[in-house]
């Protein structure tokens, strides 16, 4: 049934006075700006618990289903839960891999079974995910993954490599994708897809530093490590189908996700306010009118994301290219969302290559992490370069 807009507003009402009582104080330390830099202990149980504790009071996961940990209800409310959550500033929720892409993943295509014994860890935080895609030696090619996974008895083992292991070190899952088959005549029907324990003899991460000077990233080896035969999912060689439509949820394209924050909320608006003191040659910076071309054209790529977003959702706005919004919403963020930051850096002058942990970087060099961050989601499911190639050919129609 239909909620009503009185119900939906009263909702609002009820998410909104919870998250002004419940929003954690500054805790003392830094915190990660996005589930990519969770780099200490002390950061991963602070986030465990808030995450815990939106579940609890019934504001994550709310249209998965209740058997599942969930509340059953229609996914505008969770929207509604989301909103305030970014309204009120309050800390992400971590667990992504498991809320975003594996949880819907299992939710859409896995059994009982693994609906039963997945899906409520993932939303209490109790049960942290990892993503086995990306290889040292083969980058954006993901279809040639070299990862093996052989079978011998009731138990697969697995040799190989992944990078780019986000919370690896932390992670009680992995969904895998590896290599079964070396000799079929397309490379994409050799793969399988599993759900992997990462707590087994033969698995060992390496924190992998980046250019913040932070952690997060992990690349993952696997020695003769065995796993249950029962984590495989699907069917032996179905990964690469199992695999796309994963990315369908990690690149925003596919609806799903349990909700939440992903990354601290930074939109134009707060750049405006954050440096309208920031003067050079005596005036404001934001005064100049070269600088007011390039804000204006700024604000007018945010709000067109923003817009374009919202329009996917009405068939009548998006029928001419079917799709064409939804995958192309990771490209237009992601470069967005670096050039904005980029141009937060640029508009502090020579304060601008100051960092954290310097007594005069402002707001503690918050801009600077922010950009060195962006990276990141531009790289992540899927390159720029290979975001651009998918709308080229699957929206467009271009060739390869």
């Amino acid at each position: 049934m239909t909620a009503s807009q009185n119900e939906l507003e009263a909702f609002r009402a009820e998410v909104s006075a919870w998250m002004a009582e419940n929003k954690p104080a500054d805790p003392g330390f830094l915190l990660p700006q996005s589930f990519m830099e969770v780099s200490n202990e002390q950061q991963l149980e602070f986030l465990r618990e808030w995450q815990h504790k939106i579940w609890s009071a019934g504001y994550l996961g709310m249209h998965w289903p209740k058997e599942y940990g969930g509340r059953g209800m229609d996914a505008v409310y969770q929207s509604i839960a989301d909103q305030e959550m970014r309204r009120h500033d309050v800390p992400i929720v971590f667990n992504v891999i498991g809320l975003g892409w594996a949880g819907p993943l299992i939710n859409h295509m896995g059994t009982e079974e693994e609906k039963q014994r997945y899906l409520k860890g993932i939303l209490s935080a109790e049960d942290i995910w990892c993503q086995g895609f990306s290889e040292p030696d083969h980058g954006s090619d993901l279809g040639n993954a070299q990862t093996r996974a052989v079978r011998d008895g009731e138990e697969y083992v697995i040799n190989g490599s992944k990078i780019w292991t986000t919370m690896g070190n932390y992670a009680k899952y992995m969904i895998l994708l590896a290599r079964t088959n070396p000799n079929t005549e397309r490379k994409y029907d050799g793969l399988s897809f599993f759900l992997s324990p990462m707590q087994a003899d033969g698995i060992e991460t390496r924190p992998i530093r980046k250019i913040t000077g932070e952690y997060g990233f992990t690349e993952t080896f696997f020695t003769d490590a065995r796993i249950p035969a029962s984590c495989l999912m699907g069917e032996e060689g179905q990964g690469w189908k199992i695999a796309m439509q994963t990315l369908q949820y990690e690149r925003g394209a596919q609806a799903g996700a349990a909700g939440g924050l992903q990354f601290v909320n930074i939109v134009i608006d707060d750049m405006i306010s954050q440096l309208a003191d920031v003067r050079r040659d005596g005036e404001a910076v934001l005064d100049d009118a070269v600088v007011r071309d390039e804000l204006v054209k700024l604000i007018m790529a945010e709000k067109a994301v923003t817009l374009g977003d919202k329009r996917s959702s009405i068939p009548a706005l998006s029928s001419d290219y079917p799709f064409s919004l939804a995958l192309s919403h990771k490209l237009r963020w992601t470069e967005y969302t670096r050039q904005m930051r980029q141009f937060a850096i640029n508009l502090q002058g020579a304060s601008g290559a100051l960092y954290v942990g310097d007594d005069e970087a402002r707001q503690g060099g918050f801009w600077q992490r922010a950009y060195f961050n962006s990276f990141s989601a531009t790289i992540g499911g899927g390159t720029s370069q290979v975001q651009a190639n998918i709308i080229a050919e699957h929206v467009l129609g271009l060739p390869k």
